[in-house]
């Protein structure tokens, strides 16, 4: 079984949304969710926040549901459990690399693992702002989920 960890800062927005997105789009295309374990942290999350409230209106509209996610911090164990780690930003992957080094063959920036590029690899933070930068957000996550779907 593989596990992809996805990382952002309170895993109340970017990392949660793309968790609930991925997994639909795994059940959605038909690939076998049940060989995927999809979890997601936060670097600086409060164990047990709800996701953001504009957060899960836009994954809904997806089709996707984030109503009982609680964030989770990150810990040295999940990211040594994870067969695959996909940050939302430089920062992230850093902070990633801080606490285990040993994992830098697996951690990514998401858009970095999908465009092998090192420009323009951050996905901005959408915490606190209207609903339609949260659905960008999510755009620019879906668009970079569909690409990984192909991947696996």
């Amino acid at each position: 079984m593989k596990t992809i960890l996805f990382v952002c800062t309170g895993n109340t927005c970017r990392s949660s949304m793309a968790e609930a997105l991925f997994r639909n789009l795994l059940k959605c295309s038909g690939k076998k969710a049940e060989e995927i374990n999809v979890f997601s942290a936060g670097t600086a999350a409060i164990d047990g926040q709800p996701a953001s409230p504009n957060a899960v209106t836009v994954v809904k509209e997806r089709g996707a549901d984030l109503e009982s996610h609680r964030a989770s911090m990150l810990t040295r164990a999940r990211i040594l459990e994870a067969d695959l780690i996909l940050t939302m930003t430089r920062a992230h992957k850093a902070q990633v690399l801080r606490m285990a080094p040993e994992a830098a063959e697996k951690t990514y920036t998401l858009k970095e693992y999908i465009t092998r590029s090192a420009e323009n690899i951050d996905i901005s933070d959408p915490f606190g702002r209207s609903v339609e930068v949260y659905r960008q957000c999510a755009d620019e996550i879906e668009e970079m989920l569909k690409l990984l779907l192909e991947r696996i």
